[in-house]
């Protein structure tokens, strides 16, 4: 391998490091208290809930038509209105469970998911998220 070509792959991992590339979406969630009544995928079957009580439901840019129910994805906060809002680092994993019903939402989170990356006094936060 030529040094030019060791440069290249070297620049190429640098900027690897420096940029963090992700196939993650950006969204607003919410949260929800309880009971929770996830009449959308499960009827009132309270037994689908993960028994982390790590959970959501899904607003209209996910909720495709119901085949969203059941789905996983990896939640993490980003920013909120109120700086310091999101626990730095924090990476959750949630099952949907129901249909959003509120709008800008694209997730609302159960309390429980919801502090775990976030202060729970706040009202929204901004995230990212992938499938799992």
């Amino acid at each position: 391998m030529s040094k030019a070509q060791v440069s290249l792959q070297c620049l190429l991992l640098l900027c690897a490091e420096l940029f963090h590339f992700t196939l993650a979406d950006v969204g607003v969630a919410a949260q929800y208290r309880p009971p929770y009544l996830p009449t959308a995928c499960y009827g009132n079957d309270v037994s689908k809930f993960p028994s982390s009580n790590l959970f959501a439901s899904a607003g209209d840019g996910i909720w495709d038509n119901g085949a969203a129910c059941g789905r996983q994805y990896f939640v993490m906060c980003l920013s909120a209105q109120t700086p310091g809002t999101c626990k730095a680092g924090q990476i959750i994993k949630v099952k949907i469970v129901d249909k959003a019903s509120r709008n800008g939402v694209i997730l609302v989170l159960s309390t429980i998911a919801f502090g775990a990356i976030a202060n729970p006094s706040a009202a929204s936060v901004n995230v990212e998220f992938t499938e799992a």
